[in-house]
């Protein structure tokens, strides 16, 4: 689908669209197969990401931020990374933006912005967020790190895993258990890098998203001063329900879009790879299976556009997001598996931009809430 033919955006986005594709080219796909293979981007690309504007759209002027609350600006460049095939090396830039920034707009004081937001801006602070812990998964009532008060400051102990920005983290936001109460038990609080107790395990090795550092956490008696914390003690469950309907979107908008990158780039590919004395994408089965799967993204872009319009005007549910988010991820992993099939053997090489493609979406049904809670949130919605 032509963005052309996409109401949602206008022309202010558009052009922004081309800044961010530009900046893909210059400053992410020279550098991305070595940050594949060293499993982490540089620091440097955040603080590149901060001099192009493209860190903390949301962010008020006073704190070096554009001060642009429009979500939009945010989904572009999430979607021209992951159109792109990059997402492995580019996530991080969306994670900061799209999951971890909120917490830092939202849910701060004035001072807490003075002392964060300039650095998450200008990308000297990278962000990340702790919820998944060893035995827990989608399961955030069931947390068991531990935050216990002592004079002006709360003593952290747990662990945390499969944490995104994991190694490169400057701010971790951190959910923690404050009382017993299953829901209102929670706590957020902001750890800082060289806070004495908090030490990085394993840059976890995946089967896709190499170039994207994600990590084991480990917290022994950190001391988080009442400073740290973000928001009212107790409210953490609720803050981060509040926040998962603009990150499902934000996860659909990309799969969508990595979907019609991978499919691009597959068309390419059958109009130029011949067999039998003929070009693949000429043979009947292939020109069936390309129609289906245009089609299908066609539908998802329509429906994801849907959302985007609902949730500018606030009126985004948590039912209309699951819906985006499961049935998006998993026709990208749809796509990129009937993509890779119309490789042939070469789709199986590293060398053909497909297998990536192939092993960086799977991941996409399980982050965010995995597809069996998306369809659970449906259910209850029908009163099932």
């Amino acid at each position: 689908m032509s963005d052309r033919t996409r109401t949602v955006y206008g022309k202010d986005h558009e052009l922004f669209r081309e800044t961010v594709q530009s900046f893909i080219k210059t400053e992410i796909a020279p550098r991305d197969e070595e940050w594949e293979r060293r499993g982490i981007v540089d620091r440097s690309l955040f603080r590149k990401a901060g001099d192009a504007g493209l860190l903390m759209f949301a962010a008020p002027e006073t704190h070096g931020g554009p001060g642009v609350e429009d979500f939009r600006f945010n989904a572009i460049l999430g979607e021209e990374i992951s159109r792109s095939g990059y997402a492995s090396t580019g996530l991080g830039l969306a994670l900061h933006n799209d999951v971890v920034g909120p917490y830092f707009l939202d849910l701060t004081d004035d001072e807490q912005k003075a002392r964060w937001l300039p650095g998450m801006v200008s990308g000297d602070l990278i962000g990340a967020i702790a919820m998944t812990e060893p035995g827990t998964g989608s399961d955030v009532s069931g947390i068991s790190t531990r935050a216990v008060r002592e004079g002006g400051d709360y003593v952290l102990t747990g662990s945390k895993t499969f944490i995104s920005n994991g190694q490169n983290a400057d701010l971790v936001v951190v959910a923690a258990r404050t009382s017993e109460d299953r829901h209102r038990g929670l706590t957020l609080f902001v750890v800082e890098r060289d806070m004495p107790g908090f030490e990085r395990g394993r840059n976890l090795e995946k089967l896709g998203l190499h170039g994207q550092d994600t990590s084991e956490l480990h917290f022994t008696d950190v001391r988080v001063p009442k400073a740290n914390r973000l928001g009212e003690e107790g409210q953490g469950f609720f803050q981060l329900m509040r926040n998962l309907p603009q990150e499902r979107l934000s996860i659909a908008a990309t799969a969508v879009a990595a979907a019609e990158g991978v499919l691009s780039r597959t068309m390419d590919y059958v109009t130029q790879r011949r067999a039998f004395g003929r070009p693949i994408g000429t043979f009947q089965h292939s020109r069936f299976l390309l129609a289906e799967l245009h089609t299908e993204v066609d539908i998802a872009r329509v429906f994801v556009d849907h959302c985007m319009e609902q949730h500018i005007q606030g009126r985004l549910t948590a039912v209309q997001a699951a819906k985006a988010k499961w049935w998006c991820t998993e026709l990208q992993v749809r796509v990129a598996d009937r993509c890779l099939q119309l490789h042939g053997g070469y789709g199986y090489m590293r060398e053909y931009p497909v297998s990536r493609a192939f092993a960086d979406a799977r991941v996409q049904t399980l982050y965010g809430g995995t597809t069996e809670i998306m369809k659970e949130i449906i259910g209850r919605d029908l009163g099932l």
